[in-house]
């Protein structure tokens, strides 16, 4: 794991540099295990995150935008209770274990000093954030709720004591000598690295890899001192928070160079964390939020795909039209030789040059007259039915179209988003309209993404059909700078421009691309035309558009570029 002790060391340490002493002025909780605080430190706020997300557990400083419910959960409203206006008089670790505590002094409603802890657990699925009683160690509530039947060793509940997780006898890394490491690696053994996690206090798999891979032939001279000089690095602040990108995301406080992949530092953990967690946490929610939306979607892809499948087969069948009308011609011109209740006859195919003779499967309960009819009535049908399937694959592929762009939006779709996407399934039929006591807004108008260019032009993207259509239809000038990707699923961008640069338009390139199936691409083909030649064919789905005159640019999509720009 990334967040390991020594991570939440130099994590406590950057959070004790920016916020402490500072004062608690809001607290929100956007999300089910996640609390916001808005801090007031060293003249500017400061936002403040507390995850115990079972994936994404974490504490950091972000400059990313969370949306609020519009009622506060219970836990948000008890922390605002106790914590708004209290100051933060200390950030601290329990040891090198994962666990930050914020100590927080503050007065009461009825004007006394009073103490609170605020403890963050930071461990899996375990992670927790509790609030506590300083003077009783009493906890007055937590983000998630432990019973006596879930955890024998500790309760989590309110009125309870709190009591620390098990502590693990480890040796501190920051106290070892030379001689400790050595009496606690059995060289003999093999796996170094699992032998230095079990061994030492805040070490996770990463620290112990790069220790064995700094230390090359491990063995008793080069194992110690390897593992001495990066604990020193850490015990003597110097981080380089660093993101690195290769068959697996990773973050870390310093350059792993046993991991292979592109380097990208960044100047404090928090912005690391930004990067690393950018939109995964917003994904994670959106896909338990949107699990059925995306399952139903897919479902009807499938089933679409099925179907043409099955018309094929009808195709193929159809193609047999031909060989009804030679029968019936054939039929027809040697009735006289045909009596009611034969079954076959063999006749000369007089269309055939070698003259061949040819058996005519025939009805025996039918007449002469009504066999060659039954054969011209099968090749009718045939031949009407190619139009009709041939309308049917057409139809069926615009389907698959349609729900492969609804699967690329919910890659990059808000909660917010998937309601529109969920609203406009229900508007084109596909989802029965969900019967709610609540009134439906009137007015309601999509909420398209803004974003600003390198020279400040402003860049606008519809995540979903709604704000496509929107942005294209609606906000655009005629003769703005229209952008989508060629021939693959994606957003509709426009620059709010009739003559942008060549780096706003790179840039806006980059935006769509990164906005489509093909953001984990290279070279990505980019349309772009002025609005006014983007049209929407009478009856197309929604977000469907055909344009002309364009010109197309290629590039790489780039998550970085894409935050940089995003406002």
């Amino acid at each position: 794991m990334s967040f390991d002790g020594l991570f939440t060391r130099a994590m406590s340490q950057e959070l004790s540099d920016s916020i402490e002493s500072g004062r608690i002025n809001k607290i929100h909780q956007p999300y089910k295990n996640e609390i916001i605080f808005i801090v007031r430190a060293n003249g500017k706020n400061h936002k403040l995150l507390l995850s115990a997300h079972p994936s994404y557990s974490r504490v950091q400083l972000t400059e990313e935008t969370y949306e609020n419910p519009t009622v506060p959960p219970m836990f948000c409203m008890l922390l605002r209770k106790h914590l708004e206006g209290y100051i933060i008089e200390s950030i601290s670790q329990v040891g090198l274990d994962r666990i930050i505590i914020f100590d927080i002094k503050g007065r009461n409603e009825i004007g006394d000093t009073s103490y609170k802890k605020l403890i963050v657990e930071i461990m899996g699925r375990h992670s927790n954030i509790i609030l506590v009683d300083t003077e009783r160690n009493m906890i007055l509530d937590s983000i998630k709720h432990i019973s006596p039947s879930v955890n024998s060793h500790r309760t989590v509940l309110p009125g309870h004591e709190y009591v620390m997780p098990p502590y693990q006898n480890k040796k501190n890394p920051f106290e070892s000598t030379h001689d400790d490491i050595l009496r606690s690696i059995d060289f003999n053994s093999g796996k170094i690295d699992k032998q230095i996690v079990d061994s030492f206090a805040g070490i996770s798999p990463l620290f112990a890899k790069e220790v064995v891979f700094k230390a090359g032939l491990a063995n008793q001279r080069s194992l110690p001192s390897a593992f001495l000089s990066l604990v020193d690095k850490v015990k003597n602040k110097q981080y380089e928070p660093t993101f690195k990108s290769g068959t697996k995301e990773t973050f870390y406080l310093m350059n792993l160079e046993h991991l292979e992949g592109s380097v990208q530092t960044y100047p404090s953990l928090s912005q690391l964390l930004d990067r690393y967690f950018y939109q995964k946490a917003s994904r994670d929610r959106v896909k338990q939020q949107g699990n059925d939306l995306e399952r139903f979607i897919k479902n009807e892809r499938d089933k679409n795909q099925n179907k043409i499948v099955k018309l094929e087969q009808t195709l193929d069948d159809a193609k047999q039209a031909e060989r009804y009308q030679l029968l019936g011609e054939l039929l027809t011109s040697n009735i006289y030789a045909v009596k009611k209740g034969m079954e076959e006859i063999e006749v000369i195919n007089y269309y055939d040059e070698e003259g061949s003779m040819i058996k005519i499967p025939l009805n025996p309960q039918k007449t002469p007259s009504e066999n060659a009819q039954n054969y011209f009535s099968k090749y009718q049908k045939a031949k009407n039915a190619t139009v009709i399937v041939h309308e049917q694959i057409e139809k069926a592929k615009k389907e698959i179209e349609y729900f492969e762009q609804l699967l690329q939006q919910l890659e990059s779709a808000s909660p917010k988003d998937i309601e529109e996407i969920r609203e406009e399934l229900e508007e084109e039929g596909y989802l029965r309209v969900k019967k709610t006591n609540k009134k439906k807004k009137t007015n309601h108008k999509p909420e398209v993404e803004k974003y600003v260019s390198s020279d400040g032009t402003t860049i606008l993207v519809g995540k979903n059909n709604k704000q496509n259509d929107y942005l294209t239809n609606r906000i655009a000038n005629r003769h703005d700078i229209w952008l989508h990707t060629k021939d693959i699923p994606g957003s509709h961008v426009v620059i709010r421009s009739e003559n942008p640069s060549e780096t706003t338009i790179k840039e806006a390139a980059n935006i769509a691309a990164y906005f489509s199936k093909a953001k984990e691409s290279s070279s990505v083909p980019v349309d772009y035309t002025i609005v006014k030649q983007v049209k929407k064919p009478k009856g197309a789905k929604p977000g469907f558009v055909i344009y002309e005159g364009q010109q197309t640019i290629y590039v790489t999509p780039s998550l970085d570029l894409v935050r940089f720009l995003k406002k």
